[in-house]
């Protein structure tokens, strides 16, 4: 009964931890892709002080776009990296429980192994 409490607690614990991963993961990304895009912006701006003539114009428009697919990018990854942590979550919950499942079977055996060997 104890065991049972036991792995249950523990794969609460290993619920929580996952569910901490992927949380300091989402923002994690979500930071690095608000500086990257920072990032590109800023350049942006430098390239647009310097920049005055028709050919630069579209250097601009350029890096608007870029900015633009940037942005996307992100978006992209943090949704990813929000599924993927998601995922390991449920397959991590999933083994756990699978490895109590697999505990308890073992266990019940080895007790009926030994009362039929002892013969108790």
């Amino acid at each position: 009964m104890s065991d049972t409490k036991n792995t249950k607690d523990t794969l609460n614990k290993a619920k929580e931890v996952m569910d901490n991963i992927t949380e300091k993961a989402s923002e994690l990304v979500g930071e690095t892709g608000e500086h990257l895009v920072d990032i590109v912006e800023d350049v942006k701006e430098k390239v647009e002080e310097i920049i005055s003539d028709e050919s630069i114009q579209k250097a601009k428009e350029k890096a608007n776009e870029l900015t633009n697919e940037a942005k996307e990018v992100l978006e992209n990854i943090t949704e990813k990296a929000s599924e993927v942590a998601g995922e390991v979550s449920e397959h991590m919950a999933d083994f756990a429980e699978d490895t109590n499942e697999g505990f308890q079977e073992t266990k019940t055996k080895t007790k009926s192994f030994f009362q039929r060997l002892f013969g108790k």
